[in-house]
């Protein structure tokens, strides 16, 4: 469960001189971002529809 957090805290944290400038690295982790702003906002409308 922690290294699982600690994934979450790494990817939206912001670029600094320490992150790896491969191309390809920074699209998987983009895309990551995108797909679990995704899955929290559909757990906000589901969570909504339930409590209406």
């Amino acid at each position: 469960m922690k290294q699982l957090f600690s994934y979450f805290v790494n990817v939206f944290r912001p670029n600094g001189p320490h992150k790896t400038k491969n191309f390809n690295l920074r699209m998987m982790h983009g895309i990551n971002r995108i797909s679990i702003l995704m899955f929290l906002g559909c757990l906000l409308v589901l969570l909504y529809r339930w409590l209406s």
